[in-house]
């Protein structure tokens, strides 16, 4: 099984590259984020002509989260919305089975500026975020993808000391994110098949910083433990961060026996 997590920063825009992503590595399983789409808009008929069934929770102009599953695989039991997340009306979160595992599909407020609201609002949505997989584990094996908008160490930023005093790296933001990853017994996937390699996932538009590698892993997917043993590959597909009309994230595959 291969599942896709990406953050596409609008579907509208990125239309094109997910339908060549799909044709390109025919995926069973895509976690999307941040479609900023009305529920109306969302191109469910168009993602059925290219194989795919979709639940989405949609927001408008901002956030937004899809779950695609190939033909031939059930989406079931779809859930929108995270209990305790603190602006529900984002729509952050989406969760479902598909083919025995529970999908989530995520995306972390970004938080803006430390002792700020919108940073309270994340630090809420992450210590939701582990209320609800503490809730899910042991049910059948868990598998979180998104935009945690988190670091989780400093080996994930280009140049820690360039974010010192900002977002994504504070010792709060790593520790809500450890604790989604304790109390649902999960582990991240790339790290764990990839202890030394940056694995950055995003990288700002500006000032050439993708060609100059100055990147952020910022895009995970967390898997229970319990079904670790059935990782056999994750990686980024940097091509879709180049060629026309690129999101500012890359996608993450991971393959699961």
């Amino acid at each position: 099984m291969l599942y896709v997590t990406w953050n596409v920063n609008s579907l509208k825009a990125r239309r094109e590259r997910v339908l060549e992503l799909l044709e390109l590595h025919r995926p069973d399983v895509v976690c999307l984020q941040e479609t900023k789409l009305e529920s109306a808009a969302f191109p469910h008929d168009e993602l059925a002509q290219a194989g795919y069934a979709s639940v989405a929770h949609s927001a408008g102009r901002w956030a937004g989260v899809a779950l695609l599953a190939r033909e031939g695989l059930d989406v079931e039991d779809a859930q929108r919305g995270l209990p305790g997340e603190a602006v529900a009306e984002e729509a952050r979160w989406i969760e479902a089975t598909v083919g025995g595992v529970r999908l989530i599909s995520a995306y972390v407020p970004n938080g803006r500026a430390l002792a700020t609201e919108a940073f309270e609002q994340k630090l809420t949505f992450l210590a939701a975020a582990a209320e609800r997989v503490a809730e899910l584990s042991g049910e059948r094996p868990v598998l979180l993808c998104g935009d945690m908008n988190v670091c989780p160490a400093d080996r994930d930023v280009y140049d820690p000391a360039a974010f010192a005093g900002s977002t994504h790296v504070t010792p709060a933001e790593r520790e809500a994110l450890g604790s989604i990853a304790v109390r649902g017994e999960l582990v991240d996937c790339f790290r764990t098949l990839h202890p030394e390699e940056p694995g950055f996932t995003w990288w700002d538009y500006r000032q050439g910083h993708f060609h100059r590698k100055l990147g952020l892993r910022i895009d995970l997917a967390l898997l229970s433990s319990s079904a670790a043993g059935r990782l056999r590959e994750c990686g980024i597909d940097r091509n879709f961060r180049k060629g026309p009309k690129p999101s500012d994230h890359a996608p993450l595959l991971i393959r699961l026996d």
